[in-house]
């Protein structure tokens, strides 16, 4: 059993991405996995350098199940495409302020991992933005356990009264 690890606050730097963009549910998401690979062949359809691991970036989900909300399953790449025309969209994102945490293990676990973060900007008095990332450093679908995942959870500073 590794040690839990700690949250940080940090800055993300703006990255470029090639990216699907779904309303779904909660319930919807084992239907988007299979973009990351669709993603990864069309990055090299194109000749693109990928620059990490699949990305999901959640727009608007706030803890409700049942309620939709926008994911966006990114993969980095080198530089975007002016002239594309095909399934997916480019972008690159600003700095991107959070939270973020290592979640070692199966994300059925990951609400735990979640519920820390969220104690975290408790006790420092941020203020979560509705953004949240989740990058699948290792997904292993055969051994859950050896998933790593770093999750990324958007904050800004609470205005003073």
């Amino acid at each position: 059993m590794t040690a839990p690890h700690q949250p940080i606050r940090k800055t993300v730097k703006p990255i470029n991405f090639l990216f699907h963009r779904a309303q779904v549910t909660l319930a919807q998401l084992s239907q988007q996995v299979p973009l990351a690979k669709k993603l990864f062949a069309e990055a090299v359809a194109h000749d693109l350098h990928v620059t990490g691991p699949v990305h999901w970036h959640y727009f608007g989900f706030m803890g409700d199940e049942s309620q939709p909300f926008t994911l966006e399953v990114c993969l980095p790449v080198a530089s975007t495409v002016a002239a594309y025309d095909g399934p997916f969209h480019f972008k690159r994102t600003e700095p991107f302020t959070c939270v973020s945490l290592l979640h070692e293990g199966g994300w059925q676990e990951i609400p735990r991992s979640y519920q820390t973060l969220m104690a975290f900007v408790a006790k420092n008095q941020w203020l979560p933005t509705g953004v949240n990332r989740e990058l699948y450093l290792n997904a292993d679908f055969q051994h859950p356990d050896a998933n790593v995942t770093e999750i990324q959870l958007g904050v800004v500073a609470a205005q003073p009264n």
